[in-house]
C-alpha cells in the first residue's frame, strides 16, 4: 500500500514539473515574441528619424518621429487630439456591432431557410466584390453629410463578406452532431441554438477580428468625403494643405486605434478558449 502511494505521489510530481516547464517554456516564448516586436518598431523608428536628420529622406514628405511627436503635442494642447480620436473611435465601434449584429442574424436566416440562402447569395457575393469607395459618394446623395452617412460606409465594407464568411461556417458544422439532435427529437431551432451557433464562437471571433478593421476602413473612407471631425477629416484636410507632419500623425494614430481593437477582440478571444 504504502509503494502505490510513493508511486502516486512521485507521478504528481512528475506531472506537476512538466507543467511547471511547460508554462515557464511559454511565457519565456510570449516574452520572446514581445521583445523581438518592440524592438524591431523602436529599430524602425530609429532608423527613420537618423535618415531624416541625415538628409537621406526629405522631411517634409516622409516626417519624422520628433515632427509626429510634436504634431501630437500640438493637437493635444489644441484639445482635437482626443476629439478626432474619440470620434473617429465612437464611428468604428457603432459600425462593428451592427456589423456584429447584422451578419450573425442574416447568416442564421440564410441557414435556417436553404431556399432563401439559394436565391440571395449571388446577390451577396455581388454586393461584396463591389468598391465600396465607389459607394461613398452616392451614401451622400441618399443620407446627406454627417456620422450617419460615414457609420453606414463603415457598415458596407464589412457586411457582406462578414454575412458570407458566418453562412460558410453554419454549413460547415458536424453533421453527425446535428443528426444526434434530430435523434433525439429536436427541431431546427434546437440544432441552431445547441450545435450551430455554439460551434460557431471561434469562427465569430475570428470574423469579428477582420469586422473591426474593416470597419475602421470604411469608416475612414465615409470622414473622407462627408465629415468635418475625426482622423479621416484630419488627413485629408492634412494633404490638401501640405501638412504632410499631419498626414502622417494621423494615419499613426489610425494604426494603433486599428491595434488597440485587434487587442480587445484578441483578449475576448483568449478568455473564450479558457472556458
Amino acid at each position: 500500500m504504502n509503494e502505490i502511494v510513493t508511486n502516486i505521489t512521485l507521478r504528481k510530481a512528475q506531472v506537476s514539473a512538466e507543467q511547471l516547464n511547460f508554462v515557464k517554456s511559454h511565457k519565456k516564448y510570449h516574452f520572446t515574441i514581445t521583445l523581438s516586436r518592440w524592438i524591431i518598431l523602436f529599430l524602425f523608428l530609429f532608423l527613420w528619424e537618423i535618415s531624416t536628420d541625415l538628409k537621406w529622406i526629405d522631411g517634409f514628405f516622409f516626417s519624422s518621429p520628433k515632427r509626429v511627436f510634436l504634431c501630437l503635442y500640438k493637437l493635444f494642447v489644441e484639445q482635437e487630439l482626443f476629439l478626432h480620436c474619440g470620434i473617429t473611435l465612437f464611428e468604428t465601434l457603432i459600425s462593428f456591432f451592427l456589423v456584429t449584429f447584422m451578419s450573425i442574424f442574416i447568416a442564421t436566416m440564410l441557414w435556417y431557410s436553404q431556399k432563401m440562402a439559394d436565391i440571395l447569395e449571388p446577390f451577396l457575393v455581388i454586393l461584396n466584390s463591389l468598391p465600396k469607395s465607389a459607394l461613398a459618394p452616392l451614401f451622400i446623395v441618399w443620407l446627406g453629410t454627417g456620422m450617419k452617412t460615414i457609420i453606414v460606409a463603415g457598415i458596407s465594407v464589412a457586411l457582406f463578406g462578414s454575412i458570407i464568411s458566418l453562412y460558410t461556417g453554419f454549413k460547415q458544422i458536424d453533421k453527425e452532431e446535428m443528426k444526434l439532435i434530430y435523434t433525439l427529437q429536436g427541431t431546427k431551432k434546437d440544432v441552431l441554438t445547441k450545435v450551430v451557433i455554439p460551434g460557431s464562437v471561434p469562427l465569430l471571433l475570428s470574423s469579428m477580428k477582420v469586422n473591426i478593421g474593416l470597419a475602421l476602413v470604411g469608416v475612414v473612407i465615409g470622414e473622407f468625403l462627408s465629415a468635418r471631425r475625426g482622423l479621416g477629416y484630419l488627413i485629408i484636410y492634412g494633404s490638401q494643405v501640405f501638412q504632410l507632419d499631419l498626414v502622417i500623425t494621423s494615419i499613426i494614430i489610425l494604426c494603433v486605434i486599428a491595434m488597440g481593437l485587434y487587442l480587445c477582440i484578441q483578449y475576448l478571444e483568449h478568455y473564450y478558449k479558457k472556458l
